[in-house]
């Protein structure tokens, strides 16, 4: 076998964009339009610097997608996603075989006349044919920001082979050779925590968990976000998403609700919250009828309480 491409030079210096340590982390996120805490900002730079993936579990909505792609634009490095979902499998997440332009090739051969199967074999396995899914886009087109996402809906077939790839980041295509990676991408796994992932996974990574953000910090994401968005709108949308989170619904809206439904509330004309303007928008921010149905009822005092 092959090594085609041997980039396994781990004694080099991080690739970690020059990134100087936390702080200098959170302004780059910032300056990319995710505001960051000093926790996740320190996961996140730990990351970089040791080189290991960032493992984040976290409610749906609550941003960690979006921190994959803030740390894209922060390293100016290209983002390349996993998104994984059930059945998922290694060929889908490594490589695969173009076949209709192997047919192609393969007709073309022979109507040229090639008779040497050895040849049209070798021919048809090269490298030109080979599709590339994103674990090994990952390795070839370092630097890069990997991001598996919600890895917990991959079975354990599939993370065990994730594993496997986390581990030395390498992989051997047969009929090629082997790939590995030049120096490890920055990886960022998400999981919604449908189900527990396993420890062998998190052992591998560094973890971090990212909670509904603080009433202060989601205010500023939905001005920063929304600059049509008053200040008082946002502190009305952000104070009872908060009292939404505390009523035990069956899905809690997270930030990126939050961010709906301030921006539904502004394309309405809307500089503060009102219950009308909020029962008649609940779409925005709430996924489930039964959640709709218990909020609409209590919606007006939610209102009430703060706007005093």
């Amino acid at each position: 076998m092959t090594e085609i491409r041997d980039r396994s030079d781990a004694s080099g210096p991080p690739t970690d964009g020059v990134v100087a340590g936390p702080e200098e982390l959170a302004r780059r996120l910032d300056a990319a339009g995710y505001l960051a805490d000093d926790g996740l900002a320190t996961a996140a730079f730990l990351a970089l610097r040791m080189r290991r993936p960032l493992f984040i579990e976290g409610e749906a909505g609550v941003g960690k997608t979006s921190l994959a792609h803030a740390l894209s634009a922060a390293l100016s490095a290209p983002l390349i996603r996993l998104q994984c979902y059930e059945g998922v499998d290694a060929a889908q997440a490594l490589y695969d075989w173009d076949f209709p332009r192997q047919l192609l090739h393969l007709r073309a051969a022979e109507a040229a006349g090639v008779s040497d199967v050895d040849r049209l074999e070798h021919e048809l396995y090269d490298r030109r044919f080979l599709v590339a899914r994103p674990l090994l886009r990952a390795l070839e087109e370092v630097p890069c920001v990997l991001l598996i996402d919600e890895i917990d809906r991959a079975d354990d077939e599939f993370e065990a082979f994730l594993l496997e790839v986390l581990s030395d980041f390498t992989i051997s295509i047969p009929e090629v050779g082997t790939v590995r990676a030049e120096t490890p991408p920055t990886v960022v796994v998400t999981s919604n925590r449908t189900r527990e992932v396993h420890d062998a996974l998190k052992r591998r990574c560094l973890y971090h968990w990212l909670d509904h953000p603080t009433f202060e910090r989601e205010i500023a994401v939905i001005t920063r976000r929304l600059p049509e968005v008053s200040e008082r709108l946002a502190s009305d949308v952000a104070r009872v998403v908060e009292r939404m989170r505390s009523a035990d619904l069956l899905k809690p809206p997270g930030l990126a609700e939050s961010i709906d439904w301030a921006a539904a509330l502004a394309a309405l004309g809307a500089r503060e919250l009102d219950a009308d303007l909020a029962s008649r928008t609940l779409g925005a921010v709430l996924k489930y009828q039964e959640d709709t149905e218990r909020i609409r009822a209590e919606i007006g005092e939610m209102v009430v309480e703060t706007a005093g």
